[in-house]
């Protein structure tokens, strides 16, 4: 029988921890803006995978030595204009993107409002726009796992299904059919909604990436389904069909240290 880890303590990652750096030299730079939410469960998504979480904050004006970046979920500067939209001007956004571009194209994860952000700068196509129903939405989402290529999905398996916790009101997304087409071709739609599309996001779109793969947004949360007793298979909310695990997003934070340390 498996032998499940004590409560917060570190997960074994996929990742030979013999690399020139280690896991906990892995470096994962977290950002805070006002109004951020899901900061401290994404460090604590980092450290169950066995990376070090660097607290960032949105004014900084340098990255700093990290190796990644998550920007997590919540509400920066109150959604006002829309949502990402001022945070999209942080002085630390613009290191990002710039990192992000450049030739060590840096691995950058965008969660819920951190998705937002991400279109916001054009990090990544399209748009977010509310909800088709008009209402916040909270529930276990299944989601099936379309790219297992990128930084942020190597230990996943393409088609593998997967089940993670799922809150917002600004989650539809939307883009032009020449671009949802290109997304399609280029095997850039990471995850779909299975079962129940929550928000109306064209094709059952639930994250995409880049071009290169290296940055990755989606709406659902996996940093809350990182840790046994603690995630959709004890909540069993939402009406999902939860046949998961609570570990089920965990993946995403020992994927981007397999590429840290692993190189790949």
């Amino acid at each position: 029988m498996t032998e499940l880890p004590l409560i917060g303590e570190p997960i074994a990652a996929a990742a030979d921890a013999s690399g020139a750096r280690g896991l906990a030299g892995a470096r994962i730079g977290v950002v805070t803006f006002p109004g951020t939410l899901d900061d401290r469960d994404a460090a604590r998504a980092v450290r169950l995978a066995g990376g070090t979480a660097v607290e960032l904050w949105h004014a900084d004006k340098e990255l700093g030595d990290v190796d990644a970046v998550v920007i997590p979920g919540g509400f920066s500067y109150g959604d006002y204009l829309r949502a990402g939209a001022i945070a999209r001007f942080a002085p630390l956004m613009s290191k990002i993107i710039d990192a992000a571009n450049s030739d060590a194209k840096l691995p950058v994860l965008g969660i819920c409002n951190g998705f937002q952000i991400l279109t916001e700068s054009h990090l990544l196509p399209g748009s977010m726009i509310k909800n088709d129903h008009l209402k916040f939405m909270c529930r276990d989402q299944v989601l099936r796992v379309e790219n297992s290529n990128t930084a942020w999905t190597l230990d996943y398996e393409t088609g593998q299904e997967i089940t993670v916790p799922l809150k917002n009101q600004d989650g539809q997304y939307l883009a032009d059919d020449k671009t949802l087409d290109a997304l399609e071709a280029e095997g850039r739609v990471v995850f779909r909604y299975v079962g129940f599309n929550p928000n109306g996001s064209r094709r059952d779109i639930a994250g995409i990436s880049n071009a290169a793969g290296n940055v990755v947004g989606l709406m659902p949360h996996p940093e809350h389904a990182v840790e046994p007793g603690f995630g959709p298979e004890s909540a069993g909310s939402g009406g999902a069909g939860v046949g998961g695990s609570d570990t089920d997003g965990l993946g995403f934070f020992t994927s981007v240290l397999t590429k840290i340390v692993g190189g790949k």
